[in-house]
């Protein structure tokens, strides 16, 4: 067979790219490609070097544009609740609250669980802030 590959046309090159990334940048000082004595391989020989990192100058400039956190939103863990939802098996009832989510784009934010189960044989619920009520 008479072809040969693109290794073997070039009798060798040289390449010199710096390559970066967030933490550290690496210069390849050379990578050269000689044929060897066997026709169908190559090889390739790839020496590198790191560099420092630049000092982190730019999170430090973040942690002091920090917003202060938004007081937290509905009844806190553990509080007891009336159930205010005239269409929920726990109407009128109390339970404990066991957890709130503090999105604000969560449309039944409180999760309480009861002492007593539905006709499913569940115990918790979720509820919208105003279908609640401190006791």
């Amino acid at each position: 067979m008479a072809s040969c590959s693109m290794a073997c046309a070039a009798s060798s090159f040289l390449v010199t790219p710096n390559v970066t990334s967030n933490t550290t940048t690496v210069k390849i000082n050379m990578v050269s490609m000689l044929p060897s004595q066997n026709t169908r391989g190559s090889r390739l020989v790839v020496r590198a070097a790191e560099e420092a990192a630049p000092a982190p100058a730019a999170t430090a400039e973040a942690v002091k544009e920090e917003k202060p956190k938004p007081p937290p939103i509905g009844p806190k863990r553990g509080s007891k609740v009336r159930i205010l939802r005239k269409e929920s098996y726990w109407f009128k009832g109390v339970g404990s609250v066991v957890t709130v989510d503090q999105d604000p784009k969560t449309r039944y934010p409180v999760v309480v669980r009861f002492n007593k189960v539905n006709y499913a044989g569940v115990s918790t619920n979720n509820y919208a802030l105003d279908e609640i009520q401190e006791c």
